[in-house]
């Protein structure tokens, strides 16, 4: 969401950069990059902003690795500049730079996993929300996000799911409580876009999409959000909020203990197909 200067140019291409974040020095390699060609075109800063279409001080802070350009920011200098794709190619490199420090970690296990067992019970799973589903849930937060802490939240979450896209794809299964299917988050468009999300993530081959009644009281589940990421060298790591401090564990002995959960889930909620019919039918109530 981008905001025009008094100048005319467009504001905040970008995210600003915490200097102490490791992906700081890969932003500024960046702007380097850029100010080279710019210079190398024989522009000044006045001259490239207007070009762009972008308020001056917003090229310098991109230049000078204060700030995470944005796709069309890349493209738009790429063209500009006649970098040859040289400066857009930096865009992937950048799309993981605006994730947050604490969720870049995460996004690179699930990059690298086979195998994603996946349970929620107090909210959908973030890499099955839709942008504005995203957007309406993490504005509920408190303290509240600033405006870019925000947009810099939902752009990450909805870049993890770059997931459903790899080759070979990895085996997903989702369990969702049925509160999180019913929780009006958003008003009522969002949540029936959010739906049919679902229902679409629920018809690829490498997805088992379940939900878990709410009539189903007596379950592992209760203590909370689960999760097991499986690695192809054999080696795993989990998470669960009810299970060793909610802290992230990879030794066999922990990882059974959540694995033996989730399959006592798995087998208590709907089956996938009973689960997607159950969900077309919380979307005709909606």
């Amino acid at each position: 969401m981008e905001t025009t200067t008094a100048t005319g140019g467009v504001d905040e291409p970008g995210w600003d950069v915490d200097p102490d974040d490791e992906i700081a020095s890969v932003v500024e390699a960046l702007g380097h990059q850029q100010k080279r060609w710019r210079e190398a075109a024989g522009l000044g800063v006045a001259e490239f902003a207007t070009a762009m279409g972008y308020g001056e001080d917003q090229v310098r802070k991109v230049e000078r690795g204060a700030r995470i350009p944005r796709p069309e920011y890349l493209d738009r200098a790429d063209e500009v500049l006649g970098a040859n794709g040289f400066i857009s190619a930096m865009k992937e490199q950048m799309a993981k730079a605006r994730y947050p420090k604490k969720v870049r970690e995460l996004a690179k296990l699930e990059e690298r996993a086979v195998e994603l067992s996946l349970y929620s019970n107090h909210n959908i799973h973030g890499l099955l929300q839709t942008e504005e589903f995203a957007w309406a849930l993490l504005s509920t937060w408190r303290p509240a996000l600033s405006k870019s802490e925000l947009e810099r939240a939902v752009a990450a979450r909805v870049a993890r799911q770059s997931v459903f896209e790899r080759s070979p794809a990895p085996e997903l299964s989702f369990v969702q409580e049925e509160v999180t299917l019913r929780r009006p988050i958003g008003d009522t468009m969002v949540l029936r876009r959010q739906l049919e999300r679902l229902l679409e993530v629920g018809q690829l081959s490498n997805v088992e999409l379940q939900v878990m009644p709410t009539l189903r009281g007596n379950h592992p589940g209760t203590a909370g959000l689960i999760e097991v990421l499986k690695f192809g060298d054999g080696t795993a790591i989990g998470r669960s909020e009810g299970a060793f401090a909610s802290r992230p564990v990879s030794s066999p002995r922990q990882l059974r203990v959540l694995e033996l959960r989730y399959g006592i889930i798995r087998a208590q909620a709907l089956p996938p197909g009973e689960s997607l019919a159950f969900i077309e039918q919380v979307l005709g109530e909606t």
